[in-house]
């Protein structure tokens, strides 16, 4: 594989892989439970994905980002939302997912809890 082909490859990847808080490693160094890249025939590098609690604060971050202020600081509306996105993704089935979510948000376990019951009764 060409030297540049590799680096378009990986810089294809790269969003993906920040986007999911995992980090790009060597191939050679990859772990057991890194996933390897193969490009052109030959492995190109290897991506280490984060631990679940690790992805919930990185989706955490991501979205304060793309709201442009912390989430905290958001209306009702806008975190009930916010609760909405993240159950979709799969937020509340790491282990203190909720407690996480609520500091995050500013609010207490049961608020998530009301706006998660709510989205269900809907």
């Amino acid at each position: 594989m060409t030297g540049s082909g590799r680096e378009s490859f990986i810089a294809a990847v790269k969003p993906l892989v920040d986007a999911m808080g995992g980090e790009l490693v060597p191939p050679d160094e990859a772990g057991p439970d890194d996933v390897v890249l193969s490009w052109e025939g030959a492995d190109a590098l290897a991506v280490r994905l984060p631990q679940l609690a690790d992805s919930l604060d990185h989706i955490l971050a991501a979205m304060e980002r793309k709201k442009g202020k912390p989430l905290a600081d958001l209306d009702r509306r806008a975190k009930q939302e916010v609760v909405r996105i993240l159950e979709a993704r799969g937020a509340f089935s790491v282990r203190h997912g909720v407690e996480t979510v609520a500091g995050a948000l500013g609010v207490s376990r049961f608020t998530v809890y009301n706006y998660l019951n709510r989205e269900k009764g809907s």
